[in-house]
């Protein structure tokens, strides 16, 4: 309990970990009312209009925040070199990763909470009174638990590499071309559908409606959750693995 306190200090006293956390919501609300704004005035009689994409597109953006604040809370204490501190503290190196997890996962699921909540009601606002939508709990609990483990995700590589330039370096451009550009190339996608990303966003209806004839995936968005989900365990249990054999 006394190395998840500290690590819980670490998170809550460090001005690296809490900028990103509150431009994660904010990136959310403000991409989500842009959004809506764009569809306020279509007409779904002539149009494909999916209320799901219009609610939570802005996560896409907003995950990058999320990005940073998992990657600096993880790999920050080895550019610092605080991390021999913490690791004399805490010896047991599983008490000390899995004290770290906790902390990270309590202020990620949090703070995904409140994104999931401002992009959905942003994109209410933006939209006009037509064409709004009530809350879909399935849809909003997807929502979350993609940006809960693309955090996962990113505590796991950013451990297994042990620097922030490195895998920031990776993970970013990886989740910008990932959902914005290299899934949208014909023929490129049959590969990239699988990677983190591009399969936990089936959830959010990127690809559109899986009911639809026009759906293209492999699988549908309860697949691409799990998909992400073994991704995101394989990253952590190589952060574990660098952690446990390889010296501060």
């Amino acid at each position: 309990m006394s190395a998840f306190a500290a690590e819980w200090i670490k998170l809550r006293t460090l001005r690296a970990t809490r900028w990103p956390l509150a431009l994660t919501a904010l990136a959310a609300a403000a991409m989500a009312y842009l959004v809506g704004l764009s569809f306020a005035h279509a007409d779904p009689a002539t149009m494909r209009f999916d209320a799901t994409f219009a609610n939570y597109y802005s996560l896409s953006f907003a995950q990058l925040a999320l990005v940073v604040f998992a990657v600096t809370a993880v790999a920050g204490e080895y550019g610092s070199g605080t991390i021999r501190a913490s690791l004399a503290a805490v010896p047991r190196r599983s008490t000390f990763y899995l004290a770290k997890l906790a902390a990270l996962t309590l202020c990620a699921a949090t703070v995904a909470l409140l994104s999931v909540a401002a992009s959905f009601t942003a994109a209410q606002a933006g939209l006009a009174p037509r064409l709004r939508t009530p809350l879909a709990l399935e849809t909003a609990a997807g929502a979350w638990l993609y940006l809960v483990l693309i955090a996962l995700f990113a505590a796991g590589v950013a451990q297994a590499l042990r620097s922030t330039a490195l895998s920031l370096g990776i993970l970013l451009p990886l989740f910008f071309l990932g959902s914005q550009g290299l899934g949208n190339i014909p023929g490129v996608w049959h590969a990239t559908q699988f990677l983190p990303d591009q399969a936990g966003v089936t959830i959010l209806h990127f690809f559109g409606d899986p009911a639809s004839p026009d759906y293209n995936r492999a699988f549908g968005p309860r697949g691409g959750l799990a998909i992400l989900a073994a991704w995101s365990a394989a990253a952590l249990v190589t952060g574990w693995l660098t952690l446990r054999h390889r010296d501060a």
